[in-house]
């Protein structure tokens, strides 16, 4: 089944207006699905509403949106009031700046939506678009009601098209500062350094994502297969993490034995230089 638009409008910079058609980039159709079921029946489950004081059920014309108050009461929010409060949306991604490339923060990326000509005859407009950011290396900062919500929007070039990433505001997003603050400063041995950067550089790689391990998928998989066949379930053992102690003797081992340039290697290497010199000396002597 072809891709259905879940958003069509306009990118609008200045006075150039590009109608565009705007489709999800991520999808968990793929994923096992998993349903909650009577354990005694092995019937389905359903969800129901209860009153939480009372415990009985809530018919749907009865369960309205509401906001907690300090006290514990709440305030009711009627349907009709909370739509009045929502943006109109005129299906514009109205461009406000754009922005170096390497100059986004990924911490505020939230999903991500391809853009695609709205039809063949908007697709030199689009590509208009497309090839000036692309060239200039930079992306650009939008504002859109989309679903419902007015979203800060990047745009950005990819491949023939473009990819539109909705944004998390900055009250959304925790303060790393704040998270990263117990981090205490610690010295690092030359030794275990170098190590180190010879590990990442012995697995230098590219981006493949189509390489990705979706354990949990497969190790859900593999449970429903087992079950179905009466097989027992051997739990996936979890690594032990690496001690302190051992975290030298881990990067050794990690770099390959003898492979790696570690210090102590260059140590015994500068050694071994000095002992042969000190023997050249004493035949000096001798003679």
């Amino acid at each position: 089944m072809a891709a259905r638009a879940v958003w069509s409008g306009v990118i609008k910079i200045a006075e150039l207006v590009c109608p565009v058609k705007m489709y999800t980039a991520a999808t968990t159709a793929e994923r096992i699905a998993l349903n909650m079921v009577n354990r005694e029946t092995g019937n389905r489950l359903r969800r129901v509403y209860v009153d939480e004081k009372t415990g009985k059920p809530v018919e749907s014309e009865d369960q309205v949106k509401g906001y907690e108050t300090n006290d514990g009461s709440y305030i009711i929010l009627e349907p009709e009031e909370i739509a009045e409060a929502i943006p109109n949306s005129d299906k514009s991604l109205t461009v406000q700046a754009f922005i170096a490339c390497n100059r986004i923060e990924p911490t505020y990326f939230d999903r991500p939506y391809y853009l695609l000509p709205a039809s063949d005859a908007t697709e030199e407009s689009f590509v208009l678009v497309r090839e000036a950011m692309r060239r200039q290396k930079v992306a650009a900062i939008a504002h859109a009601v989309l679903f419902r919500r007015l979203r800060p929007v990047l745009i950005r070039a990819h491949r023939k098209g473009l990819i539109a990433t909705t944004l998390n505001f900055d009250y959304e997003v925790r303060s790393s500062k704040q998270i990263f603050k117990s981090i205490g400063e610690h010295k690092i041995e030359p030794e275990m350094l170098e190590l180190a950067q010879h590990i990442i550089k012995s697995k230098s790689g590219a981006f493949e994502p189509d390489k990705f391990d979706d354990r949990y998928e497969t190790a859900m998989a593999e449970m429903v297969r087992a079950k179905i066949e009466g097989r027992k379930i051997i739990p996936l053992r979890r690594p032990e993490p690496t001690k302190s102690n051992d975290l030298l003797e881990a990067l050794r081992m990690s770099a390959g034995g003898g492979d790696q340039p570690s210090a102590k290697k260059k140590t015994s290497k500068r050694a071994a230089t000095r002992d042969v010199g000190a023997r050249k000396t004493e035949r000096r002597r001798a003679s």
